[in-house]
């Protein structure tokens, strides 16, 4: 279920209350894009927390004559697993904002792996089509699996509308390609959305 955009104006992350909020309408959303890219409920949990502290390092830099806040929320949560898998001095980071995190106790490791199972499918065509280019699977999960619309996809992307236009219609024909001839329509999640 998508959220309604905001009015005007950055998100308020500056006070507890105004953060308290924005995480509550948007967690849902962020912990969906980070568990249909990662199977561990640790690391979920954690790049999801790193996903809300970017975003409150760069809520005066939202702006709402670009899009909504989850398309910019997405496109954070982009760089922040582009960065984990990088690898790019996270394990020194990652220590010191260990310290003070209250643990993950075993009903949230459950509710996480309840969330990754749930995503089981969308990493099974996720391994299908790993043959696209970055930018093509990239344009494709915002718009196919996040829910974006191709304008609010050039959002979280940086690139223009016409641009993910294109990325769509490229990683569609090529999955279309590499389908099996024989399998009947109804199994192919993508003619759904076609």
């Amino acid at each position: 279920m998508r959220n309604p955009p905001r009015e005007s104006g950055p998100p308020d992350l500056t006070t507890p209350e105004g953060f308290g909020a924005f995480y509550e309408e948007h967690i849902d959303a962020v912990l969906g894009f980070v568990t249909r890219r990662v199977a561990d409920p640790h690391l979920a949990a954690d790049l999801t927390a790193d996903v809300f502290l970017a975003a409150m390092r760069s809520a005066a830099g939202f702006r709402a004559d670009r899009g909504v806040p989850v398309a910019w929320l997405f496109g954070i949560a982009r760089n922040v697993l582009a960065g984990h898998a990088r690898g790019r001095a996270r394990e020194t980071g990652a220590l010191a904002r260990l310290s003070g995190r209250r643990l993950l106790d075993d009903e949230d490791v459950a509710a996480l792996e309840d969330r990754i199972d749930a995503e089981r499918a969308f990493r099974a065509l996720a391994e299908r089509h790993t043959a696209l280019s970055e930018p093509l699977r990239a344009a494709l999960d915002l718009v196919v699996v996040d829910g974006l619309t191709p304008a609010e996809a050039a959002q979280a992307l940086g690139v223009t509308q016409a641009t993910v236009r294109v990325r769509l219609h490229r990683a569609r024909r090529a999955l279309r390609a590499a389908e099996p001839a024989r399998r009947p329509a109804h199994e192919s999640h993508l003619e759904v959305v076609r």
